[in-house]
Parts: structure tokens; C-alpha cells; sequence
């Protein structure tokens, strides 16, 4: 049994409503200190603040343990390369890799050729020790949740370990919702049963990954089904963001575009407890720790009056409330 799961924060989330300018990297590292519910702080850098966060991961005991970035194929390999010696440098184990939906020079990448990349960047990470993983998001390759196993299953055909970042919001917002299964290819998929994305029913797609063993990195963000539009934030043609976020804690009056209800939480909740109950039953400990990420971005929090730190401390309190129910077989 897996008796060890370390909880951090993504740090563009260390801050309260979107107005509010970001906190000095010290000051984030002191945030999180005080809290008293993260072990470690989640981030690649950019290189000009490098030292500044090597000296507040020092100077407040707390590791950076994670980090991530995006990457177009036929272009970017040199930085995801320069990414996992930069996540080394920092003392990172695992370093989150979104791999966009367009090559570089601008057609779809292949199933095939996000194997080769994940080969490649699993190369790199077992010489400096930090092991990439493959998200699933929005606007990349696996949000045809489909490809996911497929590129999975084709990397353990070639004798390496797949490794994944499990960000089940992206799953659990397209639940009941026709114009985002559309987007992503999925809705004849899920209309036909073929494609589950319900985690309350059998063969739903999180239980898939979870149960083959994949998932080594998690973010926890909270969405609903049918997740409401970000309507305090649009884009240049006055579109609101996407929404994949939705308040883990009931906000304040006024804080929230939307009616918010709890109940309503329920499957994403469902995802989290099935990770952990595997994790906790899994001697190898595949899951090494769990980062909150509500983040002011278009499709996620921009224009949030609630405070995405307070969030995501009430989400890790859950979180390891869930896992210690995990341990004692009661979810």
C-alpha cells in the first residue's frame, strides 16, 4: 500500500482575485509556507527568475518539485529538452509536457509522432532524473481523449514506461456538453457509448488511464459538467473563455459569474477518489504528488473575484482528506 502522496501548488495560482497583481516570488514561496498544507511549489521558470526561485525553495523548505510547458513538435524540442535540465536544476522529479494539436508547420501531429516525442523526452529525462509527462488538455494533441490510450499503449510496445499528467477537468467539462465534445472530435464517440467520459459509469475514460498504471502527475483544478462559460473574461473577438474551472469552496456574494452548487462537484470528485484509491493500493506508488492549479487564465479564472489561493487550499485539504479515506479502504 502507497502511504506517501505530496501535494503542491502551481504558482501562476498563488495570488487572490485576478485584479490583484501577482505576488513576488518570495512572497508566493511565503504564501505557501504559511498555508501549511503544501509540500512543495509546482513551476518551470522562466531563466531570468531561476535564481530567485532556487533561493525561496531554500529559504522556506520547499521543494520545487514540478514543472510544465508547451511545446509545438518540429520545433520545440530543444526547449523540452532545456526544460527537463532546467527542472533538474531545480530539484524537479517530473515535468508536465503539453504537446500541441498542430506540428510546427501547421497540419495535425500523428499518434506516431507523439510517441516518438515522449521516447525522446523520456531519453533525456532518465539521464538528468525528471520524468515528463504527457497531459491531457485542451488545445493539444489528447484532447481527442481517444489518442491517449493509443499513444500509451504503442510507448509500452516499445518497452518504456507511459507516463501521463492527469487533469481531469478537461474531461469532466465536456460532460453534457455538446458544442465542447463537437470541438474535440468526441461527441458521435460519447453520443454512441464508446467514448465515456461519466466516471460514474463503467469504462468511462479517467478509469482507463487511472487503471493502467499511466498516471504519475496530477492536476487538481475543479470543473463541473456542462462547466458554465468564463463570463468575466473574453477574447479579441468578444468571446468568453471556455471554462474549466469552477470554485471548489461556495464564493462570496458576488464573487462567481454563475449560481454555484456543490453537489455538482460530484464527478470530479469521483475522478480524484479513484486515483487515489488506486494509488493507494498500488505498491510501486506511481502517483507522486497531486498539484492544485486554479489559475487566472481566459478559459480558467481571468476576471475571478474569488481567490484562486484559497481554492486551491481548500482543494488540497479535501484532497488529502480523500486520501487518507483511501488508505482506510472508506472511498
Amino acid at each position: 500500500m502507497a502511504d506517501t502522496l505530496l501535494f503542491g501548488i502551481q504558482t501562476n495560482g498563488i495570488k487572490h482575485r485576478h485584479a490583484d497583481p501577482m505576488p513576488d516570488i518570495d512572497t508566493r514561496f511565503r504564501m505557501v509556507k504559511e498555508a501549511g498544507v503544501f509540500d512543495y511549489a509546482d513551476k518551470t521558470p522562466a531563466a531570468d527568475a531561476v535564481d530567485q526561485f532556487l533561493r525561496a525553495r531554500d529559504k522556506y523548505g520547499l521543494p520545487v518539485r514540478a514543472g510544465g510547458w508547451f511545446y509545438a513538435l518540429g520545433r520545440d524540442e530543444p526547449l523540452l529538452e532545456q526544460n527537463l535540465r532546467l527542472g533538474a536544476r531545480l530539484g524537479s522529479l517530473v515535468h508536465n509536457v503539453q504537446i500541441q494539436t498542430n506540428h510546427a508547420s501547421g497540419r495535425p501531429v500523428t499518434d506516431a509522432e507523439v510517441v516518438e516525442a515522449y521516447l525522446r523526452a523520456f531519453d533525456i529525462g532518465e539521464r538528468v532524473g525528471v520524468a515528463p509527462c504527457f497531459e491531457v488538455h485542451v488545445n493539444m494533441w489528447s484532447e481527442d481523449f481517444r489518442r491517449v490510450a493509443a499513444v500509451g499503449r504503442a510507448v509500452e510496445a516499445r518497452g518504456v514506461p507511459f507516463h501521463m499528467t492527469l487533469d481531469h477537468s478537461h474531461v469532466i467539462f465536456k460532460i453534457d456538453h455538446p458544442e465542447e465534445q463537437e470541438r474535440s472530435g468526441i461527441r458521435a464517440a460519447v453520443a454512441s457509448g464508446a467514448l465515456v467520459l461519466d466516471p460514474f459509469r463503467p469504462g468511462s475514460v479517467a478509469a482507463e488511464w487511472i487503471a493502467s498504471g499511466w498516471v504519475r502527475h496530477c492536476h487538481a483544478r475543479a470543473a463541473v459538467p456542462n462547466n458554465p462559460k468564463n463570463l468575466d473574461a473574453t477574447d479579441a473577438e468578444g468571446r468568453p473563455g471556455r471554462g474549466i474551472q469552477y470554485p471548489f469552496k461556495r464564493p462570496g456574494v458576488g464573487e462567481y459569474h454563475s449560481p454555484w452548487e456543490e453537489a455538482r462537484l460530484e464527478p470530479w470528485k469521483e475522478v480524484a477518489r479513484q486515483l487515489l484509491r488506486h494509488h493507494a493500493a498500488d505498491p510501486a506508488g506511481t502517483l507522486g504528488q497531486i498539484s492544485t492549479e486554479f489559475i487566472p487564465n481566459l478559459d480558467y479564472g481571468q476576471g475571478c473575484r474569488y481567490s484562486l489561493f484559497e481554492q486551491g487550499v481548500a482543494c488540497v485539504e479535501w484532497t488529502r482528506g480523500a486520501f487518507a479515506e483511501a488508505r482506510q479502504g472508506r472511498v
